[in-house]
């Protein structure tokens, strides 16, 4: 007998699968393995579920009212409000769990938010902390996988990030591009359009049409809705996809329309039901995000997004400690690595080389410049004083000449003297000499 499937509307029978006693033969051809799915299931049901999801974008979009609705119970109240309702609001990622059962299923539910986000004047890096959650809860499953005696620890990986988007009209923001950039390869994004009761059903098909090609665009990868063998249930996907990114609209409120009791918003025009595929995408969401691929989210996170993150750092391992594996190396077995890494290393040393003969000769280059430039101007000083000390020589030279001809005059003038006085001591009578004074 097939496994029974758990449904919200439906209790949760438990089968046993005996083997007929009436029938000998039917007895010898029964082992027993049929029974395994049911052993399964009700293995499951005991152990219950664990379900981590993540709300980003700007605060007012109606992120706390929405998950009230998906889930039809107050995990934002007033004892606990919701992010857009705080005083204080900051980048840092909070968390609130959440005990969910219904029909005997044990649901564990992790609502994962950001108050806020892109409220800031400066709004550099405001995915830091959403990054880091994620990584950390990556990091945290890894370490308790890699035990000697491993632990049964709760999943508290993320598993789906919806993405409000305001409804502007005008495609996304450089902010919604840069953290969905960031975000695609670690987390399933579905992307939302909040508060689509404020756009009409023309503007919001034509703004679902423009943020998917902005997606595209930029090489977003969102959600991809995985192909079923059943044809119907294909045809569903199929439907479901084509209503992304969804456009939704949230209410706590029950109002009366058309004599039956619905969640709406009240306008004067008249009620924007949620639960109505004329007006918004909710049931699709709802249905998409807990009733049919809540376990392929799941299955996406640990078969493609934590393996990606657990191959980067067991393979950081095998880099050094405290390194960083690029994204080329994941995947690698250790010798390829190893090989690689000699080839870099091999290059960057090469690198290194050469740069460092280009300083090196560059350096070079300088100081035989200096000593260039040095050597003109100790040139220039030489001239200079080669050019000052001929000026002195011939200045002295001068003057030597001067004193030559002053000095040979002055031998001449004494020269002329002497003779006169000889000349006149000659002349002169003896008596005369001693002469007394008084006469001639």
């Amino acid at each position: 007998m097939p496994p029974p499937h758990s449904t919200s509307d439906r209790k949760i029978p438990t089968y046993i699968v005996a083997p007929p006693a009436n029938r000998a033969k039917d007895m010898e051809g029964y082992v027993g393995f049929a029974n395994l799915p049911n052993q399964v299931y009700r293995r499951s049901v005991k152990k219950g579920f664990d379900f981590t999801l993540m709300v980003v974008g700007e605060s007012g979009l109606g992120k706390s009212t929405l998950i009230n609705s998906l889930f039809l119970t107050d995990i934002y109240s007033a004892a606990y409000p919701g992010p857009s309702q705080r005083i204080k609001k900051t980048s840092k990622v909070e968390t609130s769990n959440v005990h969910l059962k219904e029909n005997g299923v044990n649901l564990r539910l992790t609502i994962v938010d950001t108050p806020g986000f892109g409220d800031q004047v400066d709004n550099s890096n405001c995915w830091q902390p959403i990054l880091e959650h994620i990584d950390t809860k990556f990091e945290e499953y890894l370490n308790a996988e890699s035990r000697v005696n491993r632990c049964s620890l709760p999943d508290k990986r993320v598993h789906c990030c919806l993405y409000f988007i305001a409804p502007s009209g005008h495609g996304l923001k450089p902010l919604d591009v840069e953290l969905m950039k960031r975000l695609h390869d670690k987390v399933n994004i579905i992307p939302l359009i909040a508060k689509a009761d404020t756009l009409t059903p023309d503007e919001c098909k034509d703004f679902k049409k423009r943020i998917l090609k902005e997606i595209k665009e930029n090489e977003i990868n969102i959600y991809e809705f995985p192909d079923v063998e059943d044809e119907e249930e294909n045809n569903v996907s199929k439907k479901t996809a084509e209503r992304v990114p969804f456009a939704v609209v949230g209410s706590n409120m029950i109002l009366e329309a058309n004599g039956k009791r619905v969640r709406g918003r009240q306008y004067p025009w008249g009620i924007a039901e949620v639960e109505n595929l004329d007006h918004c995408d909710f049931i699709p969401l709802r249905n998409m995000l807990i009733r049919t691929h809540m376990q392929d989210l799941k299955d996406v996170t640990n078969n493609s997004h934590y393996e990606n993150y657990r191959c980067k750092n067991l393979s950081a391992v095998t880099a050094g400690e405290g390194k960083k594996a690029s994204s080329k190396m994941a995947g690698k077995n250790p010798l390829a690595q190893f090989e690689e890494e000699r080839r870099e290393h091999e290059i960057r040393m090469q690198k290194m080389k050469s740069e460092m003969e280009q300083v090196f000769e560059m350096k070079v280059q300088e100081k035989k410049q200096k000593l260039k430039d040095s050597e003109m101007d100790l040139q220039k000083r030489l001239e200079t004083m080669k050019k000052s000390l001929e000026q002195q020589k011939n200045e002295l030279e001068n003057r030597k000449k001067q004193f030559q001809v002053e000095r040979a005059a002055f031998e001449h003038v004494m020269e002329e003297r002497r003779k006169n006085d000889t000349k006149k001591s000659k002349t002169l009578k003896p008596g005369r000499l001693f002469a007394s004074p008084g006469h001639d």
